[in-house]
């Protein structure tokens, strides 16, 4: 292409066309998907209805699938585990007349099929539909939360953050955390040193923010914070952008101790006084251990100086009655001794 002596403001004016053009993209995939699942719901409903008043019978599924798929062969979708699918879709939903406004109507039909064959509740499914909806979580994304239990798990550390913050802020900082974390992607032995696990979440810090959840942003690791000529290091440091607040995270090795609130509290307040800008909001605290007890852990919040909560972290992702049918953890790492153990590193006196 030659090369043309562009006008003033062209950049800006393309750049505006561009932003046009995606957002009428979006707008389309978005009519289109609505158009489909529209489709699929009353195809579901159809079904629901002739079962009822016909007594139609699996055969019958089995030959509309089959005449379906020979009348509109370009189309995929229309088998007979989808047509199922498309029952149980409507079964669950059944008011036709708001369906448009779910939050499940938003999301593609393979998100649909993993709500319906992976939770048992309504309650689940719309909560889950409305996070995917709001966040735009991939399919992947979204089968991980599921079976990470996420639902449960957010908003569940117990915390001081009540104690600390103005009501609506202690609500959004308590939406921050999680318990447990599951760290299952990090590889890692029950026993891993604390400096092992801080590595691991560097090396794979993509996933750590995923399960983390949306709006966080890696800020500083092992920060280092002079006071009056004495040193300390903060484990790690993120921030979470839509909060507008920073986030201390302390890790912690073993079962939980009273005297680990003192020092994140601690480090908490220096953030918060040394980082904090006008326009954030207060820093808050998150320990992770590998155990607690829950009761020693409310009487240590009750008297915490700042705004914590204390997390718990796991590296298995599996409901517990899987679990229990799984050889214990101690059998398999001493059976995979000699191939997968490595020394175990000395924790520094700053950790």
């Amino acid at each position: 292409m030659s090369t043309v002596e562009l006008p003033p403001r062209y950049d800006k004016v393309l750049a505006d066309l561009k932003r046009r053009v995606r957002s009428a993209q979006m707008r389309a995939r978005r009519s289109v998907n609505a158009e489909l699942i529209s489709l699929y719901w009353h195809i579901g409903r159809t079904i629901l209805d002739q079962q009822e008043a016909a007594g139609w019978g699996a055969k019958v599924v089995d030959r509309l699938a089959h005449d379906l798929r020979r009348e509109f062969p370009e189309m995929t979708g229309l088998s007979r585990r989808n047509l199922m699918y498309m029952r149980g879709f409507a079964a669950e939903w059944s008011d036709g007349s708001s369906i448009v406004q779910q939050p499940v109507a938003q999301l593609p039909w393979g998100h649909i099929t993993l709500l319906l064959g992976k939770l048992d509740s309504r309650d689940e499914r719309d909560w889950y539909a409305a996070r995917a909806a709001e966040e735009g979580w991939s399919r992947a994304v979204l089968e991980h939360s599921i079976m990470g239990q996420l639902k449960q798990r957010v908003g569940a550390a117990p915390s001081s953050f009540a104690d600390h913050l103005d009501a609506p802020d202690a609500r959004l900082a308590q939406a921050l955390s999680k318990d447990p974390y599951v760290f299952d992607f990090l590889g890692l032995r029950a026993d891993a040193a604390e400096r092992e696990l801080e590595q691991a979440m560097m090396d794979r810090l993509v996933e750590v923010l995923r399960e983390l959840g949306p709006g966080w942003a890696f800020v500083d690791r092992q920060k280092h914070l002079e006071i009056d000529g004495d040193d300390f290091y903060v484990d790690l440091i993120f921030f979470h952008t839509e909060q507008l607040r920073y986030v201390v995270f302390e890790l912690k090795a073993g079962r939980f101790k009273p005297e680990y609130i003192g020092q994140l509290g601690f480090y908490v307040a220096v953030v918060d006084d040394l980082m904090r800008l006008p326009q954030h909001a207060p820093t808050v605290g998150i320990l992770l251990c590998s155990d607690k007890n829950e009761a020693v852990v409310r009487y240590s919040l009750s008297s915490a100086s700042g705004a914590l909560a204390v997390s718990s972290y796991t590296y298995d992702t599996l409901p517990a009655a899987e679990q229990a049918a799984l050889p214990d953890a101690d059998r398999i790492a001493h059976a995979l001794d000699g191939l997968e153990r490595r020394p175990e590193k000395k924790l520094s006196s700053d950790s």
